[in-house]
């Protein structure tokens, strides 16, 4: 037994010393250096801080996302970030002016709602709002399944609850109701729809978020209600016939401008390392935790690397996209603009999953490279980062990167507590753990550096020519 133990060791480190490190001893020393540095430092919660006080929400196309962008670029410069610009694109502008929603009988009370992003107006004859008795689905798979008679003039309620999960999967399901519940009641001639919110909170904050209409069927109004006014409905509901009264006013705009911000730390070579946030955010809140807190995290993890006074091999690239909200409008434009240097996009990834801390390395390199995965997640590993699986997601924005063949990895947070907060009111600063993002830092900036350097491809091996 002791011979067979000694025999795996010598073989192990035989191995070991047969497959030297895709990282130089240099890169090897200067990574803990990073990951030191960024855990000390407070640049990222500053930045966090500046964004969501100077200038708070900012909506896809508004005059505050333009002062976002004026802000990005004023403070890339000042850190030191090289080729610093503007790349801009149109973006169909929407905005909310009121809404409100209240039960008329047989319980005469408020609700809180708030429009969903898209939403047209409730418009009935000559009153600014529609009224009807209220009709209950628990799914919208149930809403799906009924008849499409008899719910004209009828509010349709979807109750659907989320699932709270660590890795956000239960918003994939959840999330479906937001258009889906519009245009099954659009199916059937009801005059709006209501969703419980797609959020895994009870407070009474209601949720936003983007919804979208099909091309010919009638355009809805939805609003989505906050958890215990949908609780609170559901009540009254279970003791009769609900008449609700209910109030969207919003301005669709047309065409608006928004923009993606670039900064870069220039490399030796034309291949680039993407990291990226969104800049935009919802008009409830201030946007702190979606997505400031990834505009911090990745601006200050360059500025790390930035200290460092080293050229790295490959270009890093921050890119802080636009009108992610409103369906990665940025990132499409990112993606068609750079589309012949999309070869050259050595990796991508994306911080916006909140600010909690990252304890999980996913990859999407091609399977024969998964070697130099073990060896990056090696070097995060003290940060409390486990190893992951090779189905990477990378990201909202990075996903038109992605679907090119761009090489994406997640630096998964911990998302438990996300949708809590995930396009409300109480989207704060106050809700930013400065321990937390600087772990975030610590893991983009140590991630990143490695990557710029690292020997090898995490694309598929071309074959060399005889």
């Amino acid at each position: 037994m002791l011979f067979f133990l000694m025999y795996t060791l010598t073989s192990s480190l035989n191995a070991a010393q047969a497959s030297p490190s895709p990282l130089s001893s240099q890169i090897q020393k200067q990574t803990p250096v990073l990951i030191r540095n960024s855990l000390k430092s407070r640049l990222g919660y500053q930045l966090v801080e500046e964004l969501t006080t100077k200038v708070g929400p900012r909506k896809a196309g508004t005059p505050a996302e333009k002062q976002a962008r004026q802000w990005a670029v004023q403070k890339m410069k000042s850190l030191g970030f090289k080729n610093v610009r503007i790349e801009p694109f149109p973006v169909t502008h929407w905005k909310r002016l009121q809404e409100s929603a209240e039960i008329l009988k047989p319980f005469p009370q408020k609700l809180h709602v708030t429009a969903l992003g898209g939403s047209v107006s409730t418009r009935q004859k000559k009153n600014n709002f529609v009224q009807g008795q209220v009709v209950r689905f628990a799914s919208l798979d149930d809403l799906k399944e009924a008849p499409l008679k008899g719910f004209k003039g009828k509010i349709i309620f979807v109750d659907e609850w989320m699932t709270r999960t660590q890795d956000g999967s239960g918003y994939r399901t959840a999330v479906k109701k937001r258009s889906g519940a519009a245009e099954e009641a659009g199916k059937r001639k009801a005059v709006a729809a209501l969703i419980r919110s797609v959020g895994t909170d009870h407070h009474r904050f209601p949720h936003t978020g983007q919804m979208y209409y099909k091309d010919k069927l009638p355009k809805v109004p939805i609003a989505a209600l906050s958890a215990p006014d949908a609780d609170q409905l559901n009540r009254a509901l279970k003791l009769g016939s609900v008449s609700l009264k209910l109030s969207l006013q919003v301005q669709s705009k047309g065409q608006s401008t928004s923009g993606n911000v670039i900064g870069e730390i220039p490399g030796k070579t034309s291949e680039i390392v993407l990291i990226g946030a969104h800049l935009d955010s919802w008009d409830l809140g201030t946007g702190a935790v979606d997505d400031g807190a990834g505009v911090g995290i990745t601006m200050a993890a360059a500025k790390m690397i930035l200290n460092l006074k080293r050229k790295p091999l490959r270009t890093i690239r921050v890119v802080l996209f636009g009108s992610e909200e409103v369906g990665t409008v940025g990132a499409k434009a990112y993606a068609k603009n750079h589309a012949q240097a999309l070869h050259q996009h050595f990796v991508a990834t994306e911080s916006d999953f909140g600010a909690e801390k990252i304890w999980r390395f996913d990859t999407r390199f091609d399977k024969t490279q998964l070697h130099l995965a073990k060896a990056l997640q090696r070097k995060l590993q003290p940060l409390g980062i486990l190893p992951g699986n090779n189905t990477a997601y990378g990201g909202p924005d990075i996903t038109p990167l992605r679907e090119k063949g761009v090489p994406v990895v997640t630096l998964k947070q911990n998302g438990w507590d996300y949708f809590d907060l995930h396009h409300t009111a109480n989207d704060t600063f106050d809700k930013i753990k400065p321990e937390s993002l600087a772990q975030n830092i610590a893991a983009y900036s140590a991630f990143t550096w490695m990557a710029a350097n690292i020997k090898g491809s995490f694309r598929k091996a071309s074959k060399k020519k005889p």
